[in-house]
């Protein structure tokens, strides 16, 4: 039996519950069910309402199930950009959206910091040409982060008709985002909501929905079966456009009403005294350190340390106390630690991976 507690940052550790509701998914034969069945249209918007009422969801806004976040950035580019986009990277994934939209054709344009720093917004002048801004709000790879109140910003910064798109992959429900002051935010299960990896959660505004529509009514090819219409039609109906990860999508249902039932102010709450708790050993350590200079810049879900003992090294330390935390990414894989502080881990764990890695420090 594995008793490992998974601080990696996605997959990560389960959410406490899931055990229980996959049994009761067992016994229900949910994996078996036809996505096209009144059953599954009940699961689907019941997870809807929950997301809803967990995120305080305008009306205005539309809630997709997709296979990823990265099939996102395709989806979003393809029915969302004639031309141009517009780029703010600091690590690998707001890179790798930006790389997206190259490859597909687009003039992808991108305001690029060092991997870790976060944003002098008050900087950054977005081009009048840019259809849709791609904004960070959680960065995976590098720890940094992008507080609500500097995303709010891009909406008199950007173009009238310009769409403001959120990374929040590895940080909701934590932040509170205003979704009037963006058109679209999009998150994977297997972070935040402790879940398996494999499903995508898209939120998009009826300004995303209406771009798409123009593209698509001007005969520009806005991509296959996941467009924005496609996906619309279905969604009315409590339906997904192909046999989705029904499994999943159930689970995440059930795991979002865990969560409104404890109320995500509490979730917020509690994520912030964790983070400040591992912060706080980071910069009294020896050996770690926070990777991200800035406090104000620093993830409260992913925490990024640089390491003076190789990252392998540290989960050697670890393992017989059946604890796991994140390699650096990409050139960092060794140089950094990644430690996830996500709903799923409680006060409790995070208090005892500190303990554990203050001994290593010893």
């Amino acid at each position: 039996m594995n008793n490992k507690v998974y601080f990696t940052p996605g997959p990560s550790e389960l959410y406490p519950t899931v055990p229980q509701h996959m049994q009761e998914a067992m016994a229900q034969k949910i994996g078996s069910i036809s996505h096209r069945s009144k059953q599954f249209q009940e699961i689907y918007a019941s997870v809807e309402s929950s997301v809803r009422e967990l995120l305080q969801l305008p009306d205005e806004y539309e809630v997709f199930f997709v296979s990823s976040a990265t099939e996102i950035w395709e989806r979003a580019i393809q029915n969302n950009v004639r031309r141009e986009s517009f780029h703010l990277v600091n690590g690998s994934f707001s890179k790798r959206f930006y790389e997206t939209a190259k490859e597909l054709g687009r003039e992808a344009h991108a305001h690029e910091v060092p991997f870790g720093q976060g944003f002098d917004v008050a900087s950054i002048s977005v081009p009048e040409t840019a259809e849709l801004v791609a904004l960070i709000q959680n960065e995976t790879s590098s720890g940094a982060c992008m507080p609500v109140g500097e995303l709010n910003q891009f909406r008199e910064k950007a173009p009238a008709e310009a769409l403001i798109y959120v990374d929040a992959v590895s940080s909701l429900p934590y932040p509170a985002i205003d979704f009037a002051k963006v058109d679209a935010v999009y998150f994977s299960v297997q972070k935040c909501f402790g879940l398996p990896a494999g499903l995508g959660v898209w939120l998009v505004n009826d300004r995303c929905m209406a771009k798409a529509r123009e593209m698509q009514d001007e005969g520009l090819s806005i991509g296959s079966y996941h467009t924005l219409p496609s996906l619309l039609d279905k969604a009315l109906v409590s339906q997904t456009v192909e046999t989705p990860n029904v499994l999943n999508i159930y689970l995440l249902g059930k795991v979002v009403q865990d969560m409104n039932q404890k109320g995500v102010d509490a979730i917020r709450k509690e994520t912030e005294a964790k983070a400040e708790q591992i912060y706080t050993f980071l910069e009294g350590s020896s050996i770690f350190s926070p990777a991200v200079a800035n406090p104000q810049h620093r993830s409260r879900t992913t925490i990024v340390a640089n390491t003076t003992i190789p990252a392998s090294e540290v989960n050697k330390l670890l393992a017989p106390f059946d604890m796991q935390v994140g390699s650096g990414y990409g050139k960092y894989k060794e140089s950094q630690i990644r430690i996830a502080n996500f709903p799923a881990h409680s006060p409790e764990q995070v208090e005892s991976l500190i303990e554990k890695l203050k001994s290593i420090s010893a």
